[in-house]
């Protein structure tokens, strides 16, 4: 499994369509454990390019702070399953979290 993570000064960022970066993990479901990690820089914003260019990068799951219902129908669309309410934690962090079931996930931040 490939996550990605919108980032921001090294953290989650709470709003993915304006992120610096994201940070795409390699997972091993299985063993629950992170293979490796990458970050790339975020592409200029453009209201649904996010869930193609992620698709394309191998992604099939986003981990947010916040996530319009519109983006999460495209995302769905690419197969890419979304989680929304993280903290604005450590990229690696946040996955190791999720892989152990203790991602503790608050509102979506995002309300359009």
């Amino acid at each position: 499994m490939r996550i990605a993570i919108p980032t921001a000064g090294g953290k989650l960022a709470m709003h993915f369509g304006h992120c610096e970066a994201f940070t795409f993990l390699d997972v091993d479901t299985a063993k629950k454990e992170v293979l490796g990690a990458e970050t790339v820089q975020a592409p200029a914003h453009q209201p649904g390019l996010l869930p193609v260019w992620l698709s394309e990068r191998g992604a099939n799951m986003i981990i947010a702070g916040g996530m319009g219902m519109r983006a999460q129908n495209l995302f769905s669309q690419q197969n890419i399953e979304v989680v929304v309410g993280a903290p604005a934690e450590d990229p690696r962090q946040v996955a190791e979290s999720y892989l152990a079931g203790s991602l503790q996930t608050g509102p979506n931040v995002c309300d359009h």
